[in-house]
C-alpha cells in the first residue's frame, strides 16, 4: 500500500508577477526548486493566503536567485503580485519510506528570501 503524503511546502510566499498570456505553470526560482526537491514539471498545489483559492498547476524553473513566483496561464486569475501563497507538492511513499518519512518545509520572508527550513511543522498551542 502507498500513501500520499506531503513532499515540500513553500510557506508565505509572495507572488512576484501573474502572466495570464503565459501557457500555463508556475515559475519558481531555480534554488528554491533545488532547496525543495520540487522538480521542474512537477504537479503543485497552491493556496493563496489572501484570497482562499485552490489550485493546481506544475512548476516551472526560473532563474536562480530571482526569487520569483510567476502565477502563469489561467491560474493568473487566482493570484495577484503581492498575494502570499503556499505551494505544496505531494509523492506517493510505501509503508517502509514512511519510517523515515520527513517533509521539506521552506519558510519565507516578504521577498521570498528563505527564512528557515524544518521537516516538521510545530505544535500550536491550543487557547483557553
Amino acid at each position: 500500500m502507498q500513501t500520499t503524503m506531503l513532499k515540500a511546502k513553500l510557506h508565505r510566499a509572495t507572488v512576484t508577477r501573474s502572466e495570464l498570456g503565459y501557457e500555463g505553470s508556475c515559475a519558481i526560482d531555480g534554488n528554491i526548486l533545488d532547496l525543495s526537491g520540487i522538480r521542474e514539471y512537477e504537479q503543485i498545489q497552491i493556496y493563496n493566503i489572501n484570497n482562499g483559492a485552490r489550485f493546481t498547476t506544475y512548476a516551472i524553473r526560473a532563474e536562480e536567485g530571482s526569487g520569483v513566483f510567476s502565477v502563469n496561464g489561467a491560474a493568473a486569475r487566482l493570484a495577484c503580485p503581492g498575494d502570499l501563497i503556499i505551494v505544496c507538492a505531494y509523492a506517493l511513499y510505501d509503508q517502509k519510506e514512511l519510517a523515515n518519512y520527513h517533509p521539506t518545509l521552506i519558510y519565507f520572508n516578504e521577498k521570498n528570501e528563505v527564512l528557515r527550513t524544518a521537516s516538521s511543522i510545530p505544535v500550536q498551542p491550543v487557547a483557553a
